[in-house]
């Protein structure tokens, strides 16, 4: 910068920006670069990095400041090279930093402070702004990973070895390309848990829709055929035939049940059953005897006749 020299250091403009050239030096920044031409101090090439997390992430963005005469009383005006997809390439653009907006520019910012804005205002909406694109993430993204192959070419050969210097310089601060993957990681194991328990609970229903589908239906629905647990347990009322040959037509099987007397599976059952039912009778009957007899007794007492009966037998 031995050019630098030729330049009225009292000059307020030259002396702020020898200032922030020396402040740039001896701070370098890993998200931006930026050098003044040594021909013309009042114009800078920079180059500022996507911001992270963004469809702009890892791209190396070159572009051109352009300083007042009374700088840094007014504000500079910003161009970008490098396509990106937010901004029109060699063309002003429009921010609150820019002479766009001389209004809200304030003299203690600086060429520092308005690159910082400007990464900043990468991933914002353009709302239709000058000099602002709205591009799709897919190709901004892709934009990005171009920029890293080579610098843009503009301007007379000591610009252009300048754009190239600081586009080696920002490479090499650069992170590497992050891998997009189409469906990353987290959408495949949301979607493994998913599956898994549509699967659980697709199966749980059946099971117990269909048991409770079987007995509700064998018990309410005679048209429905009975399953195998049903015909065991009403085998005791099935009819001969039936139980002799299940495979029977459904027409037959009625005729068979209207033919056919059951047969009783248990012999005891079916023997003690009968004995127990005469056993009541007899006792009822017997009882009944009792009480006629005590109503008689009772009857001829009352009117006198007890004495004789008795005497009698």
């Amino acid at each position: 910068m031995a050019a630098m020299a030729k330049y009225n250091r009292s000059n307020p403009a030259v002396k702020r920006i020898l200032q922030e050239v020396k402040e740039m030096q001896s701070n370098p920044s890993p998200d931006f670069m930026a050098l003044p031409l040594e021909e013309d101090i009042f114009e800078w090439q920079f180059a500022i990095l996507g911001p992270r997390d963004s469809e702009f992430e890892c791209g190396i963005y070159h572009g051109r400041i352009q300083l007042p005469s009374d700088y840094p009383f007014k504000p500079p005006s910003f161009m970008l090279l490098t396509p990106s997809g937010r901004f029109e390439i060699q063309k002003k653009i429009c921010l609150s930093i820019s002479n766009y907006h001389p209004e809200h520019w304030q003299p203690s910012w600086s060429v520092r402070t308005a690159l910082v804005a400007l990464i900043a205002f990468m991933p914002t909406n353009p709302g239709g702004a000058l000099g602002s694109l709205d591009y799709k993430k897919e190709d901004r993204r892709a934009l990005a990973i171009k920029s890293r192959e080579a610098p843009p070419k503009f301007g007379s050969p000591e610009r252009q070895k300048l754009i190239d210097e600081i586009h080696e310089q920002m490479l090499s601060k650069a992170p590497p390309v992050p891998q997009v993957l189409p469906n990353g990681p987290n959408e495949e194991s949301n979607q493994l848990p998913a599956a898994d328990s549509f699967g659980e609970h697709a199966d749980k229903p059946d099971e117990g829709g269909n048991t409770v589908g079987s007995v509700s239906g064998s018990l309410n629905d005679p048209t429905e055929p009975e399953s195998e647990s049903g015909v065991a347990e009403n085998t005791a009322e099935a009819p001969l035939a039936e139980v002799t040959n299940p495979h029977l037509p459904e027409a037959s099987r009625r005729e068979s049940i209207r033919r056919v007397p059951l047969a009783p599976q248990n012999p005891v059952v079916a023997i003690q059953k009968p004995k127990h039912d005469r056993l009541l009778t007899l006792a009822a009957f017997g009882l009944t005897l009792a009480i006629m007899a005590l109503v008689i007794k009772k009857f001829l007492k009352i009117n006198g006749l007890a004495g004789f009966i008795e005497g009698k037998f």
